[in-house]
């Protein structure tokens, strides 16, 4: 959904939904009027597509991690992605980046990770409802039971050079 709702919302970008889950890529959902024809979904290994992304100077000017698994356990910080190995390739991919979930600590540790990596300073805001309306079934579930929603944005600069990838929405076991 949240890739549907990105094409929309863009309709000069190209964006690509990415999941390692073929269940949940195969329950497309429905979309009510004109379907966005300006994307695709994936089924593919985060940690590998950014990598090649990386090799092949593949440079989205948006990225999106929407309700990636927090993974809350403290032994788990390395599966969190701002403690994965692969955190400097996705930082290095350029382009305005997006982490976005309920849990307040996972955006705040992104925030903190992407202030260390860059030497930018990064702050997490509360997501607003907004006209445009959530982009994920997750949103829409927490902000309906009176949830708080929550990001961290970035601009990570331009890319230069190389094929430039519009939108890349990375997905995760949550989304």
């Amino acid at each position: 959904m949240s890739t549907l709702r990105l094409a929309a919302r863009f309709p000069s970008h190209f964006v690509l939904g990415i999941d390692q889950s073929a269940d949940r890529l195969s329950r497309a959902p429905r979309w009510e009027g004109e379907r966005p024809t300006n994307c695709l979904t994936l089924r593919a290994d985060l940690v590998d597509f950014w990598r090649l992304m990386l090799e092949h100077e593949m440079h989205p000017e948006r990225h999106y991690l929407l309700y990636p698994n927090p993974w809350p356990k403290k032994a788990q910080l390395g599966r969190r992605w701002h403690g994965h190995p692969v955190f400097p390739a996705i930082v290095a991919l350029g382009g305005l980046i997006e982490c976005r979930s309920n849990w307040q600590t996972y955006v705040d540790e992104f925030a903190a990770a992407l202030t260390q990596l860059t030497g930018k300073a990064v702050t997490t805001d509360a997501v607003p409802d907004d006209a445009a309306g959530p982009l994920t079934p997750f949103e829409e579930k927490y902000r309906h039971s009176g949830h708080g929603l929550w990001a961290c944005r970035l601009q990570l600069g331009k890319a230069t050079g190389g094929n430039a990838v519009r939108d890349n929405v990375g997905h995760s076991d949550n989304d």
